[in-house]
């Protein structure tokens, strides 16, 4: 071939690698090559819109986009992410001789929790959540996204027993850690462990060069788990499990369908000769269809329906139902507090004038000390419920404001003295330090509690993001891009979320409720 081939590829680590191996068996061959990784979706230079196209995966689309605009020429793919229905005008051209196609558990310590009724399990598959609760029932599951590296660093910082990965993943990144184990009951994802290479359908000199890589056995098997994922009618997000070698001149099929909490499950397995076996997905699909998949897969496509906002803090079950019909939500926390220990230097003496800013730093205190030896004569702080609080569980409030940057105009006009102590996190805004130090006003910041920032990528669907903190905005920002509504809890949130959002809506007050609220009207 006289032209170079361009391969198309995300840029994490694991799909360097993917491609890199494509790219190793074309240089074999005598092709040359180059890699071209891609970050983000670009326009698609074509008369059509993109659903037209049929252009919907995640993690394929920005390599479906650039094939079709003529950027590059085949996109390598892990398989398992690739939807069942391809876009229109690209083809499968090869699948690369599969890898380990297990799920691997990666726990901490030891194996001894595999035992107890309580351990916590972290896989952001619903697969194999809902594998891993129907064998462990009274198991909790914690989300867990983000590329490999991050998760598995996610695992090491948390109070985890253990984290579920794909074993080709941390395989080919020779990343396992010597504290892992295969899971040799749990039925991989379809195509899991392959890689796919596409390519486009009118580019015959490129397909030919690309069958010669094309490794025959490994896509029989992955066409017969991808025809009983779509028999099923199940993408990616649905809990279906498929697996099929060839040994012996025979082809074993095993299937799996189960409820997203991994209550019910329906399971099948077929063994045909080869060359017989081409009946083998349909037969299996119906089987499991004909015995209440039909029902299940009913029930998940309800649980289905796209999430359109995400709250950046976990919301109660009272809260959730405040939502209205129209609004399909998620919650995590996104900052994690860790509450520090207060030196008692600090306390020694009655403080003249105290800020307080968050709920946090009132738990930091009353952590560290009782009531009684908090000797605090003039008390400010932002926001109606950290001044419930305070005069709750510590004492009268003298004044308060609804942010830090009006608390300090407050305190240069009418405060007594010269001197504030400032109970604060390890991360703040620095309105209020600023501007009390403009205005000669010494202020003692003493570090109450840590944030530490945990973001999770969100997905594609959501329209919406409710923020309650600049430092919510931050930790979003770190996994997902500034896209849709910043549906903020105050002035202050909103001026961080200004940085990168156009679209920013304030609650009229200060509470989850209100951002509910604002929520609401925006979907009425």
């Amino acid at each position: 071939m006289s032209k170079i081939i361009r391969i198309g590829t995300r840029d994490s680590a694991l799909a360097l690698y993917q491609a890199k191996a494509v790219q190793s068996q074309l240089k074999e061959l005598g092709h040359q090559t180059v890699l071209v990784p891609l970050k983000s979706t670009g326009d698609i230079v074509l008369d059509k819109p993109l659903h037209e196209l049929g252009i919907t995966g995640i993690f394929t689309r920005t390599l479906d986009i650039a094939m079709l605009n003529g950027d590059i020429d085949i996109a390598v793919h892990s398989f398992k992410d690739v939807p069942t229905q391809l876009p229109t005008g690209i083809v499968q051209a090869a699948v690369v001789k599969r890898g380990n196609f297990k799920d691997t558990l990666v726990f901490k310590n030891n194996e001894e929790f595999l035992g107890s009724r309580e351990a916590v399990i972290a896989t952001g598959s619903l697969r194999r959540r809902a594998q891993w609760l129907n064998r462990f029932p009274t198991h909790t599951l914690i989300d867990l996204r983000g590329n490999v590296n991050t998760r598995l660093q996610k695992l090491e910082d948390s109070d985890w027993n253990g984290a579920i990965f794909a074993a080709a993943g941390i395989g080919r990144l020779d990343i396992r850690p010597e504290d892992a184990v295969n899971l040799d009951w749990m039925i991989p994802a379809p195509a899991q462990g392959t890689i796919m290479v596409a390519a486009l359908a009118d580019d015959v000199e490129t397909l030919e060069i690309l069958a010669e890589i094309n490794h025959k056995e490994t896509e029989i098997c992955t066409k017969i788990e991808r025809d009983f994922l779509r028999k099923l009618e199940g993408g990616c997000t649905a809990p279906i499990g498929a697996l099929a070698f060839i040994k012996d001149e025979e082809v074993t099929f095993e299937g799996i369908l189960l409820s997203k909490d991994g209550t019910k499950k329906i399971q099948v397995k077929r063994v045909k000769a080869l060359n017989e076996h081409h009946d083998i997905a349909e037969w299996c699909a119906n089987y499991i269809l004909e015995r209440g998949g039909n029902r299940l897969m009913d029930e998940l496509q309800e649980s289905h329906i796209k999430t359109n906002i995400y709250s950046t803090k976990s919301l109660t079950e009272d809260q959730r139902f405040l939502f209205n019909e129209k609004v399909k939500s998620e919650s995590s926390d996104f900052v994690k507090i860790s509450l520090n220990r207060i030196h008692p230097r600090f306390l020694k003496n009655e403080i003249q004038n105290v800020v307080i800013t968050s709920q946090n730093a009132v738990d930091a205190l009353l952590t560290n000390y009782s009531a009684i030896e908090l000797q605090f004569k003039n008390i400010y702080c932002v926001g109606r419920r950290t001044k419930k609080m305070i005069e709750n569980r510590i004492g009268k409030v003298l004044h308060t404001e609804k942010n830090a940057k009006k608390l300090a105009d407050y305190l240069v006009d009418h405060m007594e003295g010269s001197e504030v102590t400032y109970f604060c996190s390890d991360v703040r805004l620095d309105d209020l330090p600023k501007i009390l130090a403009e205005n000669n006003i010494t202020i003692n910041e003493v570090e109450a509690y840590q944030t530490k920032l945990d973001s999770i990528e969100l997905p594609e669907s959501v329209e919406g993001v409710m923020f309650y903190s600049p430092s919510t905005v931050q930790s979003y920002k770190k996994e997902n891009d500034a896209n849709g509504i910043a549906f903020c809890i105050g002035e202050t949130t909103a001026k961080e979320a200004s940085k990168h959002f156009d679209d920013i809506r304030i609650a009229k007050v200060p509470t989850v409720e209100s951002v509910i609220e604002l929520v609401n009207d925006y979907y009425v």
